[in-house]
């Protein structure tokens, strides 16, 4: 029996989201403060003599065919590898879906690394990551695999040599939000100049300072209850709060387990939200 090869998509957070203009393709410059963190989806990869790609998941809304990210990045490596071999996906989802976590972009990019090993395709990283910017914005940074600041689309990174140990507390409410409509909806009048950041941070507070997310405004015009979650977490103790990508996924940031296990216990019960304490990686 052959063995399926096992991967950890892990989620992230986005410390900072600038949104500093709109380009002539249609994207958005961007500039970003992003970690991973420990909180992954499953993925089973096995390849098979019968030709194809197969994707099963463990939700049932979620696309099995090409609009699926794994599916792109499947094709695409298969097609780069020339082999005659199928590819077949087991994908357990644990990430909120349009969450504002990147789930999707991590699933796509550890699906590049992966068939790159299995295939044997041998992709240096910078040419994965060229692959995965056509992706999705956020998958060269899962490839680059380090805290970083991105700017671009996503895919120029700086690293981040020194961030604090934090726990890290988080609430979905359950709210899909469409990237693209969080975009549509910015309402961008002028270019925007970004102040310098730091790549430094010596404590869960100075790291607090600089939270921010220009995306905020919209999520929140919509979905209001996203601005009283931030607002909980606060009042929980929290050193920051702050929404997640395009959201709907608040996080905030503790020095300690116990102090984010201690905000987890104080939030309302019963209301179907996600929340989960994590730590970065």
């Amino acid at each position: 029996m052959i063995t399926p090869f096992l991967v950890k998509a892990p989620a992230k957070v986005n410390f900072r989201l600038d949104v500093l203009k709109k380009r002539p393709d249609g994207y958005h410059e961007l500039r970003m403060l992003m970690q991973r963190i420990d909180l992954c989806d499953d993925i089973e990869i096995l390849l098979t003599e019968k030709s194809g790609i197969e994707i099963s998941c463990n939700l049932p809304y979620i696309p099995r065919d090409r609009r699926n990210i794994v599916w792109k990045a499947a094709e695409e490596m298969l097609r780069l590898s020339g082999k005659n071999v199928g590819i077949k996906i087991k994908l357990e989802k644990n990430i909120p879906v349009g969450a504002g976590l990147g789930g999707g972009s991590s699933d796509g990019a550890s699906t590049l690394m992966a068939l790159n090993e299995l295939l044997g395709t041998a992709l240096t990283d910078g040419q994965l990551m060229e692959i995965g910017v056509k992706l999705g914005a956020d998958v060269p940074f899962f490839i680059f695999g380090k805290p970083a600041i991105a700017e671009g689309i996503g895919e120029k990174f700086t690293l981040l040599e020194n961030l604090p140990e934090m726990w890290i507390l988080l609430v979905n409410p359950g709210i899909h939000v469409s990237t693209s409509w969080v975009y549509q909806n910015l309402g961008l009048t002028s270019e925007k100049v970004a102040a310098k950041l730091p790549i430094h941070f010596n404590s869960v507070a100075e790291l607090s300072d600089i939270l921010s997310n220009d995306l905020e405004t919209v999520t929140i015009g919509r979905y209001p209850l996203i601005s009283k979650i931030k607002n909980l977490l606060t009042e929980a103790g929290a050193k920051g709060s702050l929404m997640s990508g395009s959201g709907s996924t608040v996080f905030a940031l503790f020095e300690s387990r116990s102090a984010a296990n201690d905000a987890l216990q104080s939030l309302p019960t019963g209301n179907g939200w996600f929340s989960k304490v994590v730590t970065t990686i």
